[in-house]
C-alpha cells in the first residue's frame, strides 16, 4: 500500500481521475489499482483563475517497488493503543460531558472501568428543546443552554474538527465520530466539519457506547464540591436537579467542565486549588452575505457545487501590541443567543451540515489579558466577561435582545438605525445602537483597526452593510486550572484539569485529545 500526496484534482474530477492520476504517479496502469482510498483533500485557491483541490490517496498495487519520488511513501494504517490494565480500585468519576469529557469516558469505558459521568446539563434531546425556547422567547435555564449539557458547547455550533495540533490521537476522535454517525467525508477533509443539526444524533450515538460498556451518566446533576484527603481525591459531591446531595468514592476524576461553569471555577477557588487567570479574546460576532465571502475565495468559481460555502481565517497584529482575529467562523451559518446566566448576554454562532444560510458570520475578537481585567486574582477575568455581557444585556434592552451595529457605522463611530443587505440573523431579537455603549474603547478602537487591515486581506470584510452583533465573551476560558507533567492537579492528586474549561484546549477536536490523554494517565500512569 502506497501513500500519495500533492495529487491534483479538479473541481469536476471524479473518483476514475484520481485512480487515473494515482497510476501516472506510481507508473502503472489504472487497472493495476486493485483499490484506492482518499486520505486528504484540500482546496488550493491561491489563485483565483485557478481553484482546484489537493489530494492524497492510499493505493494498493501489485508492483511492489514505487518509483523514487519525495511524495509517495508506504502507507502506514492507523492504529489506537488502548492502555490495558486491569480494574480500577473505584470506579473513575467524569465531570462534564462536554468533547473533552465524553472522549475521556470513552477511553475509560473501552478499557473496561466503567466511569461513571456527571453532567449539569441534560440530555441532548432535552437540551434542543431548552435552547430552542430560549432563541425563540428569551426564557434562559441556567442549567441548560447553549454552554450546558450532553455535547457541550460544541454541540450548538459549526462542528468544526480541524485543529492546531498534531497529536496522532486526532486520528481516533474523526475515526470515533464517524462510527458515531458522523459524514465518512470528516476522515479526509482538511477542514471537515459535522454541522449543528447533525451533532446531536453523534453525540446520542457515543452516548450510548459508553453506556454500553457499562458507564452511566447522570444528567442533569451538577458537581458541589470534591471530597479530598491527605492532598489526594477522595470522591465528589453532587446534586441532582431538585434533589439532596450525593457522593461517589472515588480515586480518579476528570475534570472537564468546559469554558462557562463560573460557579465550579469559584469553588475550587474556595477549596484552594492551584488556577491562575489567562489571556483570552472579545470582542463580537460579524455577518456578510456569504456570496461576498465565497466571490473574495474563489473568485470566477465561488458557487461551484464541489467546493460549497467558502470559509475565511483572518489574523492581524496592531501597532498597540494588540492582535485582531477572527474566530469560529461559520460558513452560511447564524449568530446565536449563548448566555448561561441571567441578566448577561452572549453571542456564538452555529452552522448547519448543508451551510446553506444567506449569512456567513464569526467572532472579531481582540486579545485581552489579566492587565486588562481590572482586578486580582484568578477569577479577574471571569468578572471582567460579566462586566462586558451586563453591558450588551442592558444596551439590548433587557430582555436578551442583542445589541448590533452596521460596520460602516461602527467605523464613522455613529449609532445604527437599521441595517442594508444584511439582516441579522440572531434570532431572540437585536437592538440597532452603538457598540462602543457595552465594550471599552481599547477593545472597539483595536477592532475597528483590524477590519480596515482585514478588508485588505479578504475584499469586502469592511463591507458597509456587514453587522456586529455584541458581545462575544467565551472564546476561550479565563482561567487555567494547573497541572503537571502527569495531568494532575498541581495541588490535589487523581484530578485532572481537563480541556477547554481547565485552559488546555482550544476547539471540540483538542478537547476531545486533552480528554483522551487525562484518560490514559489515569489507566496508566506512564502512558
Amino acid at each position: 500500500m502506497y501513500h500519495i500526496t500533492d495529487i491534483r484534482l479538479e473541481l469536476d474530477g471524479t473518483e476514475k481521475d484520481l485512480k487515473r492520476e494515482a497510476a501516472r504517479r506510481l507508473r502503472v496502469r489504472p487497472e493495476e489499482i486493485r483499490s484506492l482510498k482518499l486520505s486528504r483533500r484540500s482546496v488550493d485557491a491561491r489563485r483565483k483563475d485557478d481553484v482546484h483541490f489537493i489530494c492524497a490517496a492510499d493505493a494498493e498495487c501489485a508492483r511492489n517497488n514505487a518509483p523514487r519520488d519525495r511524495k509517495i511513501s508506504k502507507a502506514e494504517p492507523y492504529r489506537y493503543l488502548l492502555p490495558e490494565r486491569g480494574p480500577l480500585e473505584t470506579r473513575p468519576v467524569v465531570v462534564g460531558f462536554g468533547p473533552a469529557g465524553m472522549f475521556a469516558a470513552l477511553i475509560l469505558a473501552q478499557a473496561g472501568q466503567r466511569p461513571i459521568v456527571l453532567e449539569r446539563g441534560s440530555r441532548v434531546e432535552e437540551r434542543q428543546k431548552r435552547t430552542e425556547k430560549f432563541w425563540n422567547t428569551g426564557t434562559l435555564d441556567p442549567e441548560c443552554n447553549v454552554q450546558f449539557g450532553e455535547g457541550g458547547a460544541g454541540t450548538f455550533s459549526d462542528g468544526k474538527l480541524n485543529t492546531g495540533t498534531k497529536d496522532p490521537r486526532i486520528r481516533k476522535v474523526l475515526e470515533e465520530f464517524a462510527a458515531a454517525g458522523a459524514p465518512e467525508e470528516i476522515l479526509y477533509l482538511a477542514k471537515p466539519h459535522i454541522g449543528t443539526d447533525l451533532l446531536p444524533g453523534v453525540v446520542r450515538s457515543l452516548r450510548e457506547t459508553i453506556l454500553s460498556l457499562g458507564g452511566e451518566i447522570f444528567f442533569d446533576s451538577k458537581m458541589t464540591s470534591l471530597l479530598t484527603r491527605d492532598g489526594r481525591v477522595r470522591g465528589v459531591e453532587f446534586q441532582r436537579r431538585g434533589g439532596h446531595p450525593e457522593q461517589i468514592e472515588t480515586q480518579n476524576v476528570v475534570l472537564a467542565v468546559g469554558h462557562s461553569a463560573r460557579d465550579t471555577f469559584t469553588m475550587l477557588e474556595a477549596a484552594g486549588l492551584p488556577m491562575e487567570a489567562k489571556a483570552f479574546a472579545v470582542g463580537a460576532r460579524i455577518e456578510h452575505p456569504q456570496s461576498l465571502v465565497d466571490a473574495a475565495q474563489y473568485g470566477k468559481f465561488a458557487g461551484h457545487p464541489a467546493l460549497g460555502a467558502a470559509d475565511y481565517k483572518l489574523a492581524v497584529h496592531l501597532q498597540n501590541g494588540r492582535g485582531v482575529y477572527t474566530f469560529c467562523m461559520c460558513p452560511g451559518g447564524a449568530v446565536v443567543a449563548a448566555a448561561s446566566e441571567p441578566g448577561r448576554l452572549v453571542t456564538n454562532g452555529m452552522s448547519e451540515f448543508a451551510r446553506a444560510g444567506a449569512n456567513a458570520n464569526s467572532a472579531l475578537l481582540v486579545n485581552v489579558g489579566p492587565e486588562d481585567f481590572g482586578g486580582e486574582g484568578p477569577l479577574a477575568g471571569v468578572e471582567f466577561q460579566r462586566r462586558l455581557e451586563e453591558k450588551a444585556f442592558v444596551l439590548g434592552g433587557g430582555n436578551y435582545h442583542a445589541p448590533v451595529q452596521r460596520v460602516e457605522d461602527f467605523l464613522a463611530r455613529r449609532a445604527s438605525s437599521g441595517f442594508g443587505d444584511v439582516v441579522p440573523t440572531y434570532s431572540v431579537g437585536v437592538t440597532p445602537c452603538s457598540l462602543d455603549g457595552c465594550l471599552p474603547e481599547f477593545i472597539t478602537d483595536s477592532m475597528r483597526e483590524g477590519l480596515r487591515l482585514m478588508d485588505a486581506r479578504l475584499r469586502g470584510f469592511a463591507h458597509p452593510d456587514a453587522v456586529l452583533t455584541a458581545v462575544e465573551s467565551r472564546s476561550s476560558s479565563p482561567v487555567r486550572l494547573l497541572r503537571g507533567e502527569d495531568l494532575q492537579s498541581a495541588g490535589l492528586s487523581g484530578l485532572y484539569p481537563c480541556g477547554e474549561g481547565a485552559g488546555y484546549a482550544g476547539g471540540i477536536v483538542s478537547a476531545a485529545v486533552d480528554g483522551i490523554r487525562c484518560a490514559e494517565r489515569i489507566l496508566a500512569p506512564g502512558f
